[in-house]
């Protein structure tokens, strides 16, 4: 937990692999135990992907609906922003909610049009706090040894390092509202009347 959410700015030596870890908790609204999980990249298959065909395993009934939260080390690729949308569109009985520790990839164009997808397809994404890290931790970290570390210090030095990462993902959602608005603005050809 500790490595793997870390989402420190920089990472003190010796460096680690990062990987691309998903938990999830799946609660039907019918106020059934949640089925939790977790998953991790793979060559082949994202953790994303790997999700996706996990539900779908599930035999889930259509006519329950089901709340989806995904706590994941790194946001989506703009491939698996792709698929989630795709998998929520067709499961309409689905609300799925993202919470990401870490934005991969922020700063290219394509990265940010896949977070982009997932919020105007009524997929949430933001960026984990306290109450998503400390929620991790109880419910996905095996406790039965003791951690290295005073997990309430961790858990707010995390909850600290996501406020400039909360506010990166903001910037990127008002870029797509600018974006809309002047787009709104052109098709309305504002002139004189002839």
């Amino acid at each position: 937990f500790s490595l793997q959410f870390n989402n420190k700015r920089r990472v003190n030596k010796p460096y680690y692999p990062r990987k691309a870890l998903l938990c999830y908790q799946l609660t039907p609204q019918n106020g059934s135990t949640p089925t939790r999980g977790h998953l991790i990249n793979k060559k082949e298959d994202h953790a994303e992907i790997r999700f996706i065909n996990e539900i779908k395993s599930m035999g889930l009934d259509e006519t329950q609906c089901y709340q989806v939260t995904c706590y994941l080390t790194w946001s989506p690729c703009p491939s698996c922003a792709g698929e989630l949308v795709d998998f929520i569109k067709a499961h309409r009985h689905l609300n799925l909610r993202i919470f990401a520790s870490r934005l991969y990839y922020h700063w290219r164009p394509n990265y940010q049009e896949g977070l982009l997808l997932l919020c105007g397809s009524q997929v949430p994404v933001e960026v984990m706090g306290l109450p998503e890290f400390t929620d991790c931790w109880e419910n996905f970290v095996d406790h039965k040894e003791p951690p290295s570390f005073n997990p309430s210090e961790k858990l707010k030095e995390l909850d600290k390092n996501s406020q400039a990462i909360k506010r990166r993902l903001e910037r990127i959602k008002q870029s797509r509202s600018v974006d809309v608005l002047e787009n709104g603005l052109r098709s309305l050809q504002l002139g004189p009347v002839t």
